[in-house]
């Protein structure tokens, strides 16, 4: 049972939940008991009481009695299907692929129904799943193997050319073989099952971030993290009279679309995923309608797009209740427009990071998402700090600064890599986000600007460090430095200020291909600007704020 945090200090304002004594944010929320830290429970079997205790109710709709639903081929797998299907599987991975706790497995895919099945499984046998984004090139995927270690992969037809050999091998999802580890028990299967004690604070994911700055990284959240992450949404989460239906437009490599589907699926709610190959708003709208999908997840490009245009016209949206929107800012702008548009829908937002196991902030019912521009209040688990980046004062309400983050929900490390853990992680366990905001009266958080450098396009991080190391590789590149242009479309798009070698002819289109070959397509150059020289401080970081300033006038000027 939720209870309400017990804040009778005198110095925890009731509204914000800022201690005036402390400088600390606490969080007002109902908090749900975790489980004490040294009883052995891994993610799935600390969800699995949740998705047997919420079973769906009998209802005539067959799309509220599916836990998944494939909104491409329309294929559903209920509820009880689910269940035995992650025991099967979990038996098959143990006793056919020989998997054992402490493994790694890459998984690498786009969003299908396998996946949420997969996750939990190889988390129930203690073995670390570690997904990257199916776009990825060979370079990234070998940097991002060389971090985790896995010893198999899971991939599809189309992704599996650019896994190198594992000691397991790689298992082909979209293949007959893992359709029968998934529902074939071998003969006495389930008796070999051998029981595994996983701690909580064993790793259970290894996601990839770029962090703060630099080359990516792979960030190690363990069980507890996750378990801290949903006992806080629990506890926080509004009771309905029917199970909701939620369609998943985000990628499950995520931390986003990863946590979205362990909780929606921990609740009897039914996921309808997103399969296409890519992204088609009619099909979203033409999904909403079908499966009266009640709660939508969106990146903010498709929040952008749904604004505009005639899109929505024809389709029967009676059905939605809520817009979820996470992964970057949106602008303030695009709110308004959105819920001019849109007046009977909750528009909500949040707010977190890979190293935090997801959403920290959130807006919950429609009170809180009428609060435009908020990225709502902190969830239990956790407490925040308002930071002077200059300074190092802790801030009160009303007034800018870095925010920093301590609780259960905060990463590990990041693997193999202490010199960067130790730069964002205090041995206070204050996470230092490298985002400046300030938090109001009423305890609502409001995102103002990344003091981080880290270019957020269509959701997807991406780090101007690793783009300029590749164009400083370019024979005809002197001097070079990436930065985030602003675009309402896509959040920010990485635009490469360059410095030509004398005598060079280079041109936008050469220095597009170049990068464009060797990344993932959200990584790609957009927009090129050729200067005299690049703008450094004494101590020679590149001012990027002074370069993006000199691109708007030059676009400005042109208008």
């Amino acid at each position: 049972m939720a209870n309400h945090p017990n804040h009778h200090n005198s110095t925890i304002d009731p509204n914000s939940g800022f201690c005036s004594q402390t400088k600390i944010y606490h969080s007002l929320r109902p908090t749900t008991p975790l489980p004490p830290l040294t009883t052995p429970l891994s993610i799935t079997d600390y969800l699995f009481p949740h998705l047997n205790s919420s079973p769906p109710p009998p209802t005539t709709t067959t799309a509220a009695a599916a836990a998944l639903i494939d909104s491409t081929t329309r294929r559903r797998i209920s509820f009880p299907d689910f269940a035995r299907r992650i025991q099967t599987l979990t038996s098959s991975l143990q006793n056919r692929l020989h998997l054992s706790k402490g493994d790694t497995a890459f998984i690498l895919s786009p969003n299908s129904l396998h996946i949420p099945i997969l996750h939990f499984s190889l988390i129930s046998l203690g073995v670390v799943v570690s997904p990257s984004n199916p776009s990825s090139t060979k370079p990234e995927i070998s940097r991002q193997i060389h971090l985790s270690k896995p010893v198999i992969a899971f991939a599809t037809s189309e992704t599996a050319a650019k896994i190198p050999s594992l000691r397991y091998g790689t298992v082909l999802l979209d293949s007959p073989e893992f359709e029968s580890l998934m529902t074939r028990p071998t003969t006495g299967d389930n008796n070999n099952k051998q029981r595994v004690t996983v701690n909580q604070s064993d790793t259970a994911t290894i996601l990839y971030s770029s962090g703060t700055t630099g080359r990516v990284k792979g960030v190690e959240l363990t069980h507890r993290n996750w378990i801290s992450v949903m006992a806080g949404v629990f506890a926080a989460r509004e009771l309905r009279s029917s199970p909701a239906v939620t369609l998943c437009t985000v990628p499950f490599f995520h931390v986003y679309g990863m946590g979205l589907f362990m909780r929606e699926l921990a609740m009897g709610h039914s996921v309808v995923v997103s399969t296409g190959p890519r992204f088609d708003l009619t099909a979203v709208m033409r999904a909403i309608e079908e499966f009266r999908v009640t709660h939508v997840a969106l990146a903010p490009p498709v929040a952008v797009a749904m604004t505009k245009g005639n899109v929505m016209d024809g389709y029967d949206l009676r059905s939605l209740e809520v817009v979820a929107c996470g992964g970057a800012s949106l602008q303030r702008s695009v709110i308004v427009k959105f819920t001019e548009r849109f007046p009977n829908l909750q528009f909500a937002q949040a707010y977190g990071l890979t190293e935090s196991t997801g959403r920290v902030f959130g807006t919950v019912g429609l009170k809180e998402c009428g609060v435009v521009g908020a990225t709502g209040k902190l969830f239990s688990n956790s407490e925040a700090k308002i930071v002077d980046p200059d300074t190092g004062i802790a801030l009160p309400p009303m007034m800018p600064g870095e925010l920093w983050l301590r609780g259960s929900s905060i990463m590990k490390g990041y693997v193999g890599d202490a010199a960067a853990t130790a730069e964002i992680l205090g041995l206070d366990g204050w996470l230092r986000t490298g985002d400046l905001c300030y938090f109001d009266n009423e305890g609502f958080l409001f995102f103002l600007e990344r003091i981080k450098e880290l270019i957020k396009y269509k959701g997807y991080q991406v780090a101007p460090a690793e783009l300029e190391y590749l164009l400083h590789s370019h024979p005809d590149v002197a001097d070079v430095a990436v930065a985030p242009y602003p675009d309402e479309e896509v959040g920010q798009l990485p635009m490469a200020f360059i410095v030509r070698r004398n005598g060079s002819t280079i041109d936008e289109p050469q220095i597009m291909d170049f990068v464009a070959k060797q990344v993932a397509p959200y990584k790609r150059i957009r927009r090129v600007m050729f200067v005299d020289m690049i703008p450094k401080n004494a101590p020679g970081k590149v001012l990027r704020k002074e370069l993006i300033k000199l691109a708007l006038s030059k676009a400005n000027s042109k208008l």
